[in-house]
């Protein structure tokens, strides 16, 4: 899927940075020691060239985390220290790596693409270092700034993703959201040039509570008019996206925003008043109990991240003295110091901040785990304890005012402790005019879209922090990862690759857990499986230095997600981003590399399926366009110069899945490739097969059962329209499932360890055909891992590292069902074993039947065998007294 979830996030940490930059006026009991020994941290921390990097490998560095450390830098006084990275960006000219796809895909023309966001966030760099923003890197960053504002059409007024080449137009998805378009409203101000366009389109994302959204999201409309897309779509305001889910609170997004409407307002621009009021009203009123806030979706709970970037917009604002100073104390009790840890793990480790007070108290005694945690959180809190605002920043302030609170440092390292308090301060200031604008590290990471198989993406290590990015979607990659990709696109992903989590913003917990680790084993998988979303709607993979958008994996998580239930607001979020023409073009049809028309039939089906869960009207052209590719023979074949000629039973169950209502002879062509055995082979091309492939058989009970949604109750019988060849296939494939599964209902490999994702596909066929997946569910449940995923394999053998695709591959399990039988699901089971007594006869189901039904996850094997035997040796018992007693009988009438 696309890399918008990740990417906004890691632009969440870096606007927050900007936005604790940017907030100027202390007018609480700010802490410029405690900042400025984070900075000296932070300085270890960068290579010898100002880089840091990337956490999910690839040749380029992490450009926006970069920028975070820079600004917290300058907002403590110690800007000489980011010089490495100014000169990386500026001297060395790679800055244009960033703000467009060129570091992506050299010479290629995509200098021409401009990642809106991450051209902000560079205008503001340059301000702050005291550079010529008209002329870094041989750019004019304020022309490049104003030109992705949109002067017309459905994104009229946001700062977007585009392209300057119309040839180049179609690859471009405009992934850019609010960190993207505070930063812009920032940087403007900050050289006397408020965009009003820009300003008001900002305005539109702020819920009538207060708070802003991070996402901009279309809806469906019957206006008309040059905001309205060729589809019927517009996008929505806070306030209209809320009745949709499409507007949840985000802290890092509404104190970043905060600073951005200060920063306007002391630019010159009016009317800003109230919802800069309204705004510090939703804040204070929304500050926890200990000092701290929380982010967005997966980052709710208080974190020293989401709390430097608005402690500093609060700062900035004034009227919020006693929010702040409760704030700043909550940072500093997760601050690193010489008082409290000059004796342990932390001892090297001065300054450093941690995601929150739990965590450094656990890094007290083990030590610091997760570093890149440690770098986006510690950038953003240090914001809160310098609490210069961006606009402050950007316009030469990087050192407190003298009018500020100051803090003496309590401790060598300058650093407070936990529990200091200020031991001196001056009168209260008036408000200064440095606005802090949370600049979540606008991370924008270039994107190509590809499109891999089902679950080939997959981690070899636990997912970095995901954070809010700019995200861009650079041109896509091959339609199929194990195709060969056009000559003049990046190389694809291949098949062992790590999901992109951030280049930027906001920071989850270090475990990536949104909820409680008492939660249930679903939730905790739910709040797993969002925060691996990049820009919250979509997946990635990366490779060498390249990030691909794996739409294939989205729509997976989508139908996971809707299994267990769980995260509606990220299976909405995704569902959208899927069901967009470019993302369609890009995933079903190969766009832009496809010289001519293509479709290819797996992508189509999960779509369908997508769009049907969603009601959305582009389900009828999708399956139009999915039936085309059946052949009289029900066989499915991409049209194309990437067609998938590797056609596997699997891919043939999605189509037919996707054409449930009239399949044609599909159906029929499945049911001729059954094994002796009752499995089905795992491609589709295997005429004969004495045994088969337990996943692909996993995917045909599945396809052999649904039907069109219905509210009547699965069949006992054989249903309307099936053949007796039909019923007896598909009892005879739930059998098989029976055998593989121990008593716990797990399938395990050849070393005895559990296999995840075969388990979970086991149960969900299962419990299609109506038998008890729960076993299954309570030994899943068992093997979460803190983070709420799964491990590959063996908990012992993966060091306890969560791996993506397993715990994508898991959700059916976990759930103890099939997305089939889902809340909305488009499809429902028309049968259900076991099968009663008047099945028709010549069915010849009735023994299998009776097995798969015995073989519930409720008994194990050898109880089920067992009671078999001891009922064959009572009956040959019975059957050998009674013939010594006829043979006794005929001996005494004998003459």
């Amino acid at each position: 899927m696309r890399r918008g979830y990740l990417a906004a996030v890691a632009f969440a940490v870096s606007v927050g940075v900007v936005a604790a930059l940017l907030t100027g006026t202390a007018t609480a009991a700010n802490d410029p020691g405690a900042a400025k020994a984070n900075s000296r941290w932070l300085a270890t921390k960068l290579k010898p060239d100002g880089t840091l990097e990337n956490p999910n490998g690839g040749a380029l560095p992490d450009h926006g985390l970069m920028l975070d450390v820079f600004f917290a830098m300058y907002a403590s006084g110690d800007g000489a220290k980011a010089e490495p990275i100014v000169k990386f960006l500026d001297d060395q000219g790679h800055a244009t790596d960033y703000f467009t796809w060129d570091g992506l895909v050299p010479g290629a023309g995509y200098d021409k693409v401009v990642v809106g966001g991450a051209a902000a966030k560079t205008l503001v760099a340059a301000e702050v270092a005291g550079r010529d923003p008209r002329n870094f890197d041989g750019h004019d960053m304020v022309a490049e700034t104003k030109g992705a504002i949109m002067r017309q059409g459905p994104d009229k007024g946001r700062v977007s993703d585009y392209s300057k080449d119309p040839d180049l137009a179609g690859s471009v998805s405009n992934n850019a959201n609010m960190f993207g378009q505070a930063l812009g409203v920032i940087g403007l101000a900050a050289v006397g040039e408020n965009d009003r366009l820009a300003i008001d389109k900002l305005l539109t994302q702020q819920c009538s509570e207060g708070y802003f959204r991070v996402f901009f999201a279309y809806i469906p409309t019957k206006e008309t008019g040059d905001h309205v897309t060729p589809d019927g779509h517009k996008v929505s305001t806070c306030d209209e996206g809320k009745p949709l889910d499409l507007s949840p609170s985000d802290g890092d997004a509404t104190g970043l925003a905060l600073s951005a409407l200060l920063a306007a307002r002391k630019a010159g621009a009016t009317g800003l008043d109230a919802p800069i009021a309204k705004t510090v009203s939703w804040l204070k009123a929304n500050q926890s109990a200990g000092g701290g806030w929380g982010g967005g979706v997966g980052t709710e709970a208080p974190n020293t991240n989401s709390t430097g970037v608005i402690v500093q917009a609060l700062a900035d604002a004034g009227g919020a003295d006693a929010a702040v100073d409760k704030g700043v104390r909550y940072l500093k009790s997760a601050q690193a110091n010489a008082t409290a840890d000059s004796g342990n793990k932390l001892a090297g480790e001065l300054g450093a901040i941690a995601y929150d007070p739990a965590s450094y108290e656990a890094a007290r005694t083990s030590g610091i785990n997760g570093l890149d945690t440690w770098i986006r959180a510690g950038s953003q809190a240090s914001l809160g304890l310098a609490q210069i605002g961006f606009y402050t920043l950007a316009k030469g302030g990087g050192q407190p005012p003298t009018s500020s609170v100051s803090v003496t440092p309590t401790t060598p390292s300058e650093t407070g402790s936990p529990t200091s308090t200020p031991a001196s301060t001056t009168s209260d200031p008036a408000p200064t005019s440095t606005t802090t604008t949370t600049t979540t590290t606008t991370t924008t990471t270039t994107t190509t879209s590809v499109t891999p198989t089902p679950g080939t993406s997959s981690s070899t290590s636990a997912p970095a922090p995901s954070t809010v990015t700019v995200t861009s979607t650079p041109p896509v990659a091959g339609p199929r990862e194990n195709k060969p990709a056009p000559k003049t696109t990046t190389p694809k992903p291949k098949k062992a690759v790590t999901p992109r989590a951030s280049t930027g913003a906001r920071v989850p917990p270090p475990t990536a857990i949104a909820t409680p680790v008492t939660a249930t084993p679903a939730s905790r998988l739910g709040a797993y499986l969002t925060n691996r979303l990049a820009g919250g709607d979509h997946v990635e993979v990366t490779e060498d230095g390249k990030t691909y958008v794996d739409y294939d994996a989205t729509a997976d998580l989508v139908l996971a997600l809707r299994a267990l239930d769980q995260q509606p607001e990220t299976v909405a979020r995704a569902s959208q981003f899927l069901l967009k023409p470019e993302a369609v073009k890009a995933y079903a049809h190969g766009a832009p590399y496809e010289q001519g028309e293509a479709s290819y039939a797996e992508p189509l089906a999960k779509l369908v399926l997508v769009a049907e869960f969603a009601k959305s009207d582009v389900a009828g052209q999708l399956r139009a366009d999915l039936v085309k590719l059946r052949g009289a023979d029900g066989k499915f074949t991409d049209a194309g110069s990437f067609a998938d000629a590797d056609e596997t039973v699997e891919r043939h169950a999605w189509a037919v899945l996707a054409t449930a209502a009239d399949p044609g002879p599909a159906v029929e062509l499945l049911l001729s490739r059954q094994c002796a055995d009752g499995t089905f082979p795992k491609h589709l091309d295997t005429a004969e097969c004495g045994s088969g492939d337990l996943a692909a058989t996993t995917a045909a009970v599945t396809a052999l059962a649904a039907r069109p949604h219905t509210d009547a109750a699965p069949s006992t019988r054989r249903p309307d329209g099936w053949t007796e060849r039909r019923v007896s296939a598909f009892v005879a494939a739930v059998g098989a499932l029976g055998v593989r599964p121990t008593g716990e209902g797990m399938v395990t490999g050849e070393a005895g360890e559990p296999d995840v994702a075969l388990s979970a596909a086991v149960a969900a066929a299962r419990q299609t055909a109506g038998l008890d997946a729960s076993g299954t569910a309570r030994s899943l449940g068992k093997l979460v891992q803190a983070d709420g995923g799964f491990a590959k394999g063996s908990v012992a053998a993966s060091d306890g590292k969560t791996d993506f695709p397993t715990s994508l591959a898991a959700a059916q399990g976990v759930a103890g069902r099939s997305w089939l039988t889902a809340a909305d699901s488009p499809l429902s089971p028309a049968i259900r074993l076991p099968l009663s007594e008047a099945q028709p006869a010549g069915t010849a189901a009735s023994g299998t039947q009776v097995l798969a039904a015995a073989q519930s996850d409720s008994q194990p094997r050898w109880v089920i065998w067992g009671l078999v035997g001891l009922t064959v040796l009572l009956l040959t018992a019975i059957a050998l007294v009674f013939a010594l007693r006829r043979s006794i009988k005929k001996k005494g009438a004998t003459p």
